[in-house]
């Protein structure tokens, strides 16, 4: 199978054709796509955020004593009787200083403040993590409710920016550590690929995959899938970069075999 990908005009990294077509494309095009898809990204994750996870941390925190602290390393909390917060489809956050699981939550991870360390709950088990032994943290709706009512804005725009910077530098990153076995292919295949147009075949292949993840977020956001199917698909997200990168190859021109395949130890023939 050979066919020629659209060498003059790079706009869609959807198909092993349009991803073949940014090897031959001005990097700009690329680094515009990948802006594009990038921003799609982050704003499913701060959707994801700010519909799914930031009102159950308003829900806790209203529902914190008036007074409260963790101080020395330890949480000053009146009682000892566990108390769920709050509760979502993703978080939920509770309060049992003995660690006794009187309380189990449905939600995707379950976060509990112990006397002495916090215990996040998730699919692959639980994790202590110590308080701060030197720090003053303020555990009562009088203080974080005003505090995080004025950083929810800042945290999601900062996710923003977080996410697409992040993906830009990874995706470079990525074509880097793909562009040489890309070019590798390329070479033994025949395909009139070079070294730049490897690193811009590499960095297109992992456009599919993002799109994958993107749409993942938005439908476990949705509740229309589970925290499993989400995690096959964020496998699967890597794998089908892998896919891309060689199935691309097969839309690359091949260099003329009476030019490239020669025997060369046999003179060229004399026209």
């Amino acid at each position: 199978m050979s066919a020629s990908a659209d060498t003059t005009f790079a706009w869609e990294p959807l198909t092993p054709r349009g991803v073949a077509a940014f090897a031959r494309a001005r990097l700009s095009r690329l680094l515009l796509v990948q802006f594009v898809i990038a921003s799609l990204a982050a704003a499913a994750v701060v959707w994801f955020l700010s519909d799914g996870c930031f009102p159950t941390v308003r829900a806790a925190i209203r529902n914190l004593p008036v007074a409260g602290e963790i101080h020395t390393g330890r949480l000053d909390w009146p009682g000892h009787t566990p108390q769920l917060l709050a509760e979502g489809r993703f978080l939920a956050f509770i309060v049992d200083p003995n660690h006794s699981g009187q309380i189990h939550s449905s939600a995707d991870v379950q976060i509990e403040f112990g006397a002495q360390t916090v215990r996040v709950f998730s699919l692959l088990g639980y994790q202590d993590f110590p308080y701060p032994p030197d720090q003053i943290i303020s555990f009562n709706r009088t203080e974080l409710e005003p505090l995080w009512g004025a950083w929810e804005p800042e945290w999601l725009a900062s996710t923003l920016l977080a996410v697409v910077a992040g993906l830009m530098l990874l995706w470079a990153a990525l074509a880097t550590v793909y562009f040489l076995p890309v070019w590798l292919i390329g070479f033994f295949t025949n395909r009139n690929l070079n070294f730049p147009g490897s690193w811009k075949l590499a960095g297109a292949a992992l456009m599919p995959g993002a799109l994958l993840l993107t749409a993942a977020i938005v439908l476990f956001g949705s509740a229309a899938l589970d925290l499993v199917q989400f995690c096959f698909l964020f496998g699967a997200h890597v794998a089908l970069g892998w896919i891309y990168l060689f199935l691309s190859q097969l839309f690359l021109p091949q260099i003329d075999s009476t030019t490239s395949k020669g025997n060369p130890f046999n003179p060229p023939p004399i026209h």
